[in-house]
């Protein structure tokens, strides 16, 4: 019998601990011991937990710092929400599954299209530089939405700037947002985006293509001297992020039945980069955990009253230092396969991102 390698075995453990916690969820859904804010959480946490991990595809991947992954959401929220509204319209389309799963690829499509456009000009920047254009990129697309009237009659869109007086059902009224949604997301799908996502990004962490994207992160110049196109895996993984973000803000925008391009501000943006930091730069399994962790922690907190924030601040600490421990690294390392490149397989030890 063939042995597993360290990559495959951490990623069914990956997989494994998403599972058991849906599974966990589930049970506690139908005994009836789930809280009602709970409740309410379940599809949020899964949204930031894809949106951690597609940030770090960036990030602790890539080794490009984007401020702007809230933007990608925020067209991904908008471009669904449409697409679902003018499917419904158009095509009376009553299968609330098979909505949800056209207006998610739409999203990421539109976000992955938006991606390509940033990634053009942005990626021959580097550092700081990048995570400023970054960062005004998610500002204009909140402002620019902020302007933006569409409305659905029958099978036609009417888009406008700046003008509300437009025939049909409005779906995006301005300042006003998204009103008047239909909430169509459920959990199920929402772990279904999770795993998805899981699977694009480690399956491109351990392809070729991602190791040509680590080799840029370590050393651009040696990359290049050995023929790696720095663009194109750049842009590779900038748009793969892109795309799941748009995806997530789909799920999310579908969540509720009112939406506004604020709840797409800087702020979050931050939080998600909190996740990926927090729970290790390039270590998907640590963005899945303090993603969920995180998202959830401000309910349980509720509690406590005026320590709530100090909890929540001791807790971010401990979080970081667990997931930056050397003792918790070294045990990762020896649960994951990592690479370098010249050395024979049985004697890698370190490396690459899981």
């Amino acid at each position: 019998m063939k042995k597993l390698s360290k990559s495959t075995v951490s990623n069914i453990i990956t997989y494994g601990i998403v599972i058991i916690a849906f599974i966990i969820c589930q049970a506690m859904l139908s005994a009836g011991a789930m809280t009602r804010s709970l409740r309410g959480q379940l599809i949020p946490i899964c949204v930031y937990i894809v949106m951690a991990v597609s940030l770090n595809l960036t990030v602790g991947v890539s080794g490009e710092l984007s401020l702007g992954h809230a933007g990608f959401m925020s067209v991904g929220a908008f471009s669904g929400i449409v697409a679902s509204a003018w499917l419904a319209s158009a095509f009376h389309l009553e299968n609330t599954v098979v909505r949800l799963i056209l207006s998610m690829i739409i999203g990421g499509i539109f976000a992955g299209f938006a991606g390509v456009i940033i990634g053009i000009p942005v990626l021959r920047l580097q550092g700081d530089y990048l995570a400023i254009v970054t960062l005004a990129f998610g500002e204009i697309i909140r402002n620019v939405l902020n302007c933006l009237y569409i409305s659905v009659d029958g099978r036609a869109l009417h888009i406008a700037f700046s003008n509300p007086n437009i025939p049909g059902t409005v779906i995006l009224n301005g300042p006003a947002g998204a009103v008047g949604v239909s909430k169509i997301a459920t959990f199920p799908m929402a772990f279904a985006l999770i795993l998805f996502t899981l699977m694009v990004v480690l399956n491109l962490i351990h392809s070729r293509s991602g190791r040509a994207i680590m080799a840029i992160r370590d050393s651009r110049i040696a990359a290049e001297s050995v023929g790696i196109n720095i663009t194109k895996y750049k842009m590779m993984a900038f748009v793969t992020s892109a795309v799941l973000a748009g995806m997530a803000g789909s799920l999310y925008g579908l969540n509720y039945s009112t939406v506004t391009a604020s709840k797409f501000k800087f702020d979050t943006s931050i939080l998600v980069l909190v996740f990926v930091v927090l729970g290790g730069i390039g270590n998907i399994r640590g963005s899945i955990i303090a993603a969920a962790l995180l998202t959830v922690l401000p309910e349980l907190l509720r509690a406590f009253s005026d320590y709530r924030m100090l909890i929540y601040a001791i807790v971010l600490i401990l979080v970081m230092l667990a997931t930056n421990s050397p003792v918790i690294r070294s045990m990762f390392d020896r649960m994951t396969y990592r690479r370098r490149p010249g050395l024979p397989e049985e004697k890698q030890k370190g490396g690459a991102a899981e």
